[in-house]
Parts: structure tokens; sequence; C-alpha cells
């Protein structure tokens, strides 16, 4: 039987762990702290197949009607 990945499916947008120096540009940009972030828990299903491990922030790239894409950010939480 063949793996499936959530990452394939249509519906499920980008999600990727950033940077440290990729956060840190966020972070000044928004003048905002890391815990300030929405939150995503850790058993989320694409944060599992990603890897994303606790204190991890992980953007997630969605289409959007206005934008064409947006960017929007979580940090994983337990």
């Amino acid at each position: 039987m063949t793996k499936f990945s959530l990452l394939d499916h249509e519906s499920v947008p980008i999600h990727e762990v950033m940077s440290e120096a990729e956060l840190k540009s966020v972070l000044n940009e928004y003048s905002i702290e890391k815990e300030q972030l929405p939150k995503i828990r850790v058993n989320d299903p694409v944060i599992k197949e990603i890897g994303a491990t606790i204190g991890d922030v992980v953007k997630i790239k969605r289409k959007s009607h206005t934008a064409g894409e947006a960017d929007y950010y979580r940090l994983v939480i337990e």
C-alpha cells in the first residue's frame, strides 16, 4: 500500500518550518514576540508530517482571492 501524503492534497496549503533568521525578520516586521503568534498543536497531522517540534514556527502559504497568496504563521505548542 502506498503512503498518502497530506501535503499532496489540493485542500492542504503549503506548510514549512521557518528558519531562525526568517522568523526574526517576521517578528520584527510585526513588532511582536514569538509567543503572540497563533498556535497549532504538535499532534496536528500536517505538523507531524513535516516534522515540526514544540517551539518551531510554521509558515503556511494559503491561496487568497484578494492577495493571490498569503502567508500565515503558527507557533507549534504541546
